[in-house]
């Protein structure tokens, strides 16, 4: 597997599924955007630098030994997409917050997957629910990505401080652009047709973080959060995506074209990168474990995951070599996610997915260290997969965790 850190040069325009273009319309940008972005850039990249004949491709006679050809895809595959920045020389991945953690104040709690109280029902269809014990009721902040750092201790089945996280303002701000409709036929300004689209501005070096309004206000709650955030970004940082491939040369340098209206961004590779990885050993010794979604996830079965069917009244899940029992899921409000072909000049279908950050929770596991690899290696798709377009582009992706310890998210 090979590490990029795609560094943006430019503002960058991540479009969602919502339709613009009409007057007074407003094109909304989404931050991760989605894999398939991320894999368009680098696929057509690697068919620029080959000498390939685009047009030849996007007709389907061309084929390329890693791209393959218009209609059947070849070795390339996304890996992973998300978040990173890179302080004092070193990138560091940035982490989607998972479904099963809270930050609520200056607290941060695991959910624990617990049955119901005797005579208390719901609709919900899995025999364990994920449940946050709290002293008080209160709502859980949200917009934040979670460090590395924090990370691991995810992975070790702990929760992270309050300190492991970092809000969304510090990362990017939005930045509306007017448009102006143009006419199809004679490519003239047509009168009334003004629309906006939302850019995206990455965090630089060269850019201060901005004050923040309601931290001034001496709020003391936020106080030991903003003091946190001011020491990640005492050194300076510059924001982008970290992509990982595999089944193909990438490019090494230049710039690869990502996102709407062909805005730049700089390719960094990153030799030696490694990814924290969960303790296999506890795994294996405890039979269970958390599926946690790194890409956004098509499943044939709605939120439940590939690999997933009901037998007897349980959810079993049997796949890549991987067998279990689902008993708790956190899956948030399902999204739609399409995208443009560009070799055939229409739209991708719609096709509604689990959001990435969504958790599932396995026990009585039966694997070995290989299989778990195995599975965390090629994601959440069968054999044979039913969309190995949509597998090549990164979704299905996952991180395998351990279940929180006895002690930990009370």
């Amino acid at each position: 597997m090979r590490y990029l850190f795609l560094e943006p040069v430019d503002v960058l325009f991540f479009r969602s599924n919502r339709g613009f273009g009409d007057p007074g319309s407003f094109g909304e940008s989404m931050v991760p955007p989605w894999p398939s972005v991320a894999a368009g850039a680098l696929r057509s990249r690697i068919l620029a630098d080959s000498g390939t004949d685009l047009a030849e491709f996007a007709a389907g006679h061309a084929v390329h030994p890693e791209i393959g050809r218009r209609d059947a895809p070849g070795s390339f595959r996304l890996a992973r997409l998300q978040l990173a920045w890179r302080r004092q020389g070193q990138v560091e991945p940035l982490y989607p917050v998972p479904a099963d953690l809270i930050v609520e104040g200056q607290s941060v709690l695991l959910a624990r997957p617990v049955p119901l109280p005797q005579g208390l029902h719901s609709s919900y269809p899995l025999p364990l629910h994920p449940v946050v014990a709290q002293p008080k009721r209160g709502k859980p902040k949200s917009g934040l990505w979670l460090t590395q750092q924090g990370w691991e201790k995810y992975l070790a089945g702990t929760a992270p401080d309050i300190g492991d996280f970092v809000r969304s303002r510090l990362l990017w701000e939005k930045d509306p652009r007017i448009g102006i409709g143009l006419s199809s036929v004679t490519r003239s300004v047509e009168k009334s047709r003004l629309f906006t689209a939302e850019a995206v501005a990455f965090r630089t070096a060269i850019h201060p973080v901005p004050a923040d309004e309601e931290d001034r206000n001496g709020d003391s709650e936020r106080e030991g959060v903003q003091q946190k955030e001011e020491a990640m970004f005492r050194q300076p940082v510059d924001v982008g995506l970290l992509a990982a491939v595999e089944g193909c040369t990438p490019p090494q340098d230049g710039m690869v074209r990502l996102g709407a209206d062909g805005r730049a961004a700089a390719v960094k590779p990153l030799d030696g990168f490694r990814e924290p990885e969960p303790d296999w050993a506890r795994i294996l010794r405890e039979r269970r474990l958390r599926l946690v979604l790194a890409a956004p996830g098509l499943f044939a079965g709605g939120w439940l995951p590939e690999g997933a069917k009901e037998q007897n009244g349980s959810i079993l899940f049997d796949l890549h070599g991987v067998r279990g029992r689902v008993v708790a899921a956190a899956v948030a409000r399902a999204e739609t996610v399409s995208g443009w072909d560009l070799a055939r000049e229409q739209p991708k279908r719609a096709q509604r997915c689990a959001p990435a950050g969504s958790v599932y929770w396995l026990d009585e596991v039966e694997a070995d260290e290989g299989a778990l690899r195995r599975l965390a290696d090629r994601g959440l798709w069968p054999d044979p997969c039913p969309d190995e377009f949509r597998r090549a582009e990164g979704f299905n992706r996952i991180w395998i965790a351990p279940w929180a310890g006895e002690n930990e998210g009370a």
